[in-house]
């Protein structure tokens, strides 16, 4: 698994949020965020960000460059 898709499945679940809402609040279907945590698609660099913004998290992190 892309270290990418596994911090999205860790920060979402440290969330309590289902992949509904997160697709919700991101504008995008469930079975987009899925796809993005089962490493078969990545969001682009604008939805990278956004999705830093969300989490509170660095993009450094998210991408799996950086530690927390």
């Amino acid at each position: 698994m892309h270290k990418l898709a596994e911090r999205l499945v860790e920060l979402r679940q440290e969330k309590g949020y289902t992949t509904r809402k997160l697709g919700a609040d991101l504008n995008v279907s469930c079975a987009t965020i899925s796809r993005w945590e089962k490493g078969i698609n990545e969001p682009d660099i604008t939805t990278i960000i956004k999705l830093s913004e969300y989490f509170d998290v660095s993009v450094l992190y998210l991408l799996g460059i950086e530690g927390h």
